[in-house]
């Protein structure tokens, strides 16, 4: 029998509604916030308990708390997703039908790269090959900027890629539409956009896995087939030590 859900698992929950997506430590406020305001027991290491309480009066509603490492810096985040739907269907409340064949054709470009990313340019060049309306530069430029505060991209010295909300909430899919060219992570075994592939056997990791995993050797091998990992891997040297 599931464990009763009380005021401080429906704030919670409302507030990760809300927010789309929260980083873990802001999670862990939340979770302290919301018991001791609710008069609720708190312990400060109960969080996942927390949350799969409320996840299994969520199942029903096929909606489900997920966790989530950034591939950017591997801190957890939280969203709330909704299995029901499609990728279409979780966007088509906020955009319109041409914003969200740009935004395709952007994950398209992102997911088909060899490192996770698209330039701004190429991402620009679409806007006059969209099917359903053309848009102008200065357009395409506003929707990008849209996607980007709304969680949806994110963008870093003139590249983008797919924020750790699109990854939790579209990873399947990702996984269903992409099947030649997703892969997922060898360490964690979660959707892997930004990531390095081994070049023996097509093994693909994360670059905080990366990192963490060849921690200390003294020569970097794939946990896969064992061959020399040649990819330079920012934050580790060749002889396995930390810079």
């Amino acid at each position: 029998m599931a464990a009763q859900m009380t005021n401080a698992h429906r704030r919670f929950l409302q507030v990760l509604m809300s927010n789309g997506i929260t980083e873990g430590s802001e999670a862990k406020k939340l979770h302290q916030h919301c018991c001791e305001t609710d008069k609720v027991y708190y312990a400060y290491d109960k969080l996942d308990d927390f949350i799969s309480t409320i996840n299994s009066h969520l199942q029903p509603l096929f909606m489900q708390i997920r966790k989530r490492i950034s591939e950017d810096d591997g801190r957890a985040h939280y969203a709330v997703v909704n299995l029901a739907e499609t990728e279409v269907t979780k966007m088509a409340s906020d955009y319109t039908e041409t914003e969200l064949e740009f935004f395709r054709k952007t994950m398209d470009l992102i997911i088909l790269s060899e490192n996770g990313f698209a330039l701004s340019t190429d991402i620009l060049n679409l806007a006059d090959q969209l099917k359903t309306k053309k848009m102008k530069k200065k357009e395409a430029e506003q929707v990008l900027k849209v996607f980007v505060e709304d969680k949806w991209l994110s963008e870093k010295n003139g590249q983008y890629t797919l924020h750790t909300r699109c990854i939790i909430e579209m990873e399947q899919y990702i996984l269903s539409n992409y099947q030649d060219v997703a892969r997922k992570c060898n360490i964690c075994h979660s959707l892997a956009i930004q990531s390095q592939v081994c070049e023996s056997c097509g093994t693909g990791m994360h670059l905080p896995c990366v990192r963490k995993y060849f921690r200390g050797q003294t020569e970097p091998r794939c946990p896969k087939c064992n061959e020399f990992w040649s990819c330079d891997t920012p934050g580790v040297n060749r002889m396995g030590s930390q810079t």
